[in-house]
């Protein structure tokens, strides 16, 4: 029996991290090199961008992901007074995330997750306990 997949792409840990090691990510390869291990039901991106500004330099990535098959999530960050005088940004997608694994958990074998935030390790046991790989 195959392997059912699903990939989850936090686009903006991922664009630090590639950043920071100098290298980019050839998301083309990256799902032929997913296929090696089953079928992928659905690859995930999520990402975010300022309320004021086009997504002018990601609109193309944008573009190229949704055309060839992922399911692109974006999100306007929002700027809020911190209740200190101070402005903070919220770039919240974990629970975008976390509801798109949590419904496809039982159609999957294994999930592919790429992001360092922490706040996904709740998400990760509870899929876990469904029998799902991470």
């Amino acid at each position: 029996m195959t392997e059912r997949i699903a990939l989850f792409i936090d686009g903006v840990n991922l664009h630090y991290t590639t950043r920071a090691l100098a290298f980019e990510m050839d998301f083309k390869r990256l799902l032929q090199h997913f296929t090696n291990f089953g079928t992928i039901v659905r690859a995930f991106f999520y990402t975010n961008f300022k309320e004021n500004d086009e997504p002018h330099s990601i609109r193309p990535l944008l573009d190229w992901l949704d055309y060839n098959g992922f399911t692109v999530r974006a999100k306007v960050l929002r700027d809020y007074d911190d209740g200190e005088g101070r402005r903070r940004t919220k770039r919240n997608i974990g629970v975008e995330l976390t509801i798109d694994a949590l419904e496809i958990a039982p159609h999957l074998d294994q999930i592919f997750l790429f992001s360092g935030d922490g706040d996904l390790k709740r998400l990760v046991e509870s899929v876990q306990r469904r029998g799902v790989r991470v």
